[in-house]
């Protein structure tokens, strides 16, 4: 005879040692609050389907950012709103995986209105649960969009009125009227029936998921009592009374069983694709003739400046020759309304494998060409890497003595040239110069696609070649 062992999922942690303080085996929510019972049901659907190795789960701002305390699954934590969009991203690179969107009221309904309806309307293959709680729950209690009429919260103290707030938001009605979505239930938590709905719900959701069937959405209405300023008893009987009676618990579509599998395959994507995308006419070369140490290899950057001083057309200088032979590079911008003027910054990435993020935090390499900017970032640079500075602007030397330090006058020798502006490409040539992990003639070849002034090409070439002597004469 079987026994039916009652324990924790295998999903969640057996101890959260992620969450602060000194409980770590119980969750953080308020007594009532509907997370913990959802957390439940997603996590007995998960090994129910035996998808654990294989699930990640995005959370936005609100109650739900926390979920990663709990579950042993991948997870992503995201800005506010902005789940879909990243769920979008990470199925579309691992077709394979099953991707939770997991997002309250506040945020889904709110800031990502827009994110939410551009995802089911694209038919995206993720499973959206969205917590209907009727309320800003973390942040202090204020009106949200499926707050009801007339109910009072923190900025709506007396009450939501029709005339200033608008109706209360139908979500699940609004996703069901679009084409691509499969499946669109709403359940809710007030009574064990309901509860166990609900459970069936999202084990239903996530194996269509699985099938390859499109854009499953989850709505469950959960209590607040905190926010409701109700017991957890009395909590239950307002939600079944009143959000029970406005949004209406059911299927609004299930087209599962009559949806062929849309199977999307993972596509990589060649240096000479992204070329043709860019519009460049320039042919991948033979690997130039450049014997690195280990040291200088795969190396992760950070330039920074005023705006007006070249910062981001040197990022994409070398992202662009390392694009052309052969490396995997990225490059990212970074800076404020200022402009010229202004500070900016930017990451790069070269590498002979995949680069999994394009930000930088601790880079290889920090080329700083104003003071402010080395003050800044010196600390960031990892030990062993290489900080350049430009002396010809910067009046003091960096302080760390666990890298190496190149003073390079990029602006004098720009100077020299006839124009200041060229400081940049000086710096490229130095860095080429000193780490062998490029040739010149790869930089030579793509300066076009960062130096979009026709007539700058020699100048800049003449400084790549003087960043290059620079190294040679010290």
């Amino acid at each position: 005879m079987a026994n039916k062992i009652l324990k924790k999922s295998d999903s969640f942690y057996a101890v959260y040692d992620r969450k602060p303080g000194e409980d770590k085996m119980n969750t953080h929510y308020c007594p009532g609050c509907g997370h913990g019972n959802i957390h439940k049901y997603v996590a007995e659907a998960i090994d129910e389907l035996g998808i654990q190795d294989r699930t990640i789960i995005v959370s936005p701002v609100g109650c739900s950012v926390f979920i990663y305390y709990y579950f042993d699954l991948g997870n992503i934590q995201v800005a506010h709103g902005r789940a879909p969009a990243v769920a979008t991203a990470l199925k579309r690179a691992h077709p394979h995986a099953i991707v939770i969107s997991y997002q309250g009221d506040g945020d889904l309904a709110a800031i990502g209105g827009n994110n939410i309806i551009q995802a089911a309307n694209r038919g995206e293959q993720i499973t959206v649960v969205f917590v209907n709680n009727a309320i800003y729950g973390m942040t202090g209690g204020q009106v949200a969009p499926t707050t009801l009429v007339g109910m009072k919260s923190s900025t709506t103290p007396r009450g939501r009125a029709i005339e200033n707030e608008g109706y209360p938001m139908k979500v699940s009605e609004l996703i069901a009227a679009l084409t691509a979505p499969v499946y669109v239930e709403r359940t809710a938590l007030w009574d064990t029936s309901s509860r166990n709905k609900a459970k069936r719900s999202i084990k239903k959701a996530l194996k269509a998921q699985m099938e390859g069937k499109g854009f499953t959405f989850c709505e469950i209405m959960s209590p607040c009592p905190s926010g409701w300023k109700l017991t957890p008893a009395q909590s239950l009987e307002w939600m079944k009374e009143n959000m029970g009676a406005y949004y209406k618990v059911g299927v609004l579509r299930d087209e599962i069983k009559t949806r062929e599998p849309i199977i999307k395959e993972k596509k990589t994507v060649t240096s000479k694709e992204i070329q043709e995308v860019l519009g460049t006419d320039i042919k991948p070369s033979e690997h130039y003739p450049t014997n690195p140490e280990d040291r200088y290899k795969n190396p992760s950057m950070k330039f920074a400046g005023f705006g007006g001083q070249g910062v981001l057309s040197l990022g994409t200088m070398l992202a662009n020759a390392a694009m052309e032979q052969g490396f995997n590079s990225s490059w990212i911008p970074s800076y404020g309304p200022e402009m010229r003027g202004g500070t900016a910054y930017c990451f790069v990435n070269i590498s002979d494998k995949e680069i999994g993020s394009p930000t930088v935090s601790n880079p290889d390499l920090l080329v700083a060409f104003n003071r402010p900017s080395l003050e800044k970032f010196e600390g960031d640079v990892k030990p062993g890497g290489i900080i350049m500075y430009d002396s010809t602007i910067i009046d003091v030397q960096p302080t760390r003595d666990d890298v190496e330090i190149l003073a390079v006058p990029a602006t004098g020798i720009a100077e020299s040239l006839g124009n200041i502006r060229c400081a940049n490409t000086v710096m490229a040539g130095v860095y080429l110069a000193k780490t062998k992990i490029m040739a010149k003639e790869a930089l030579i070849q793509t300066l076009p696609k960062a130096i979009k002034k026709k007539h700058l090409i020699d100048l800049n070439i003449h400084a790549l070649e003087k960043g290059f002597e620079f190294i040679e004469n010290n």
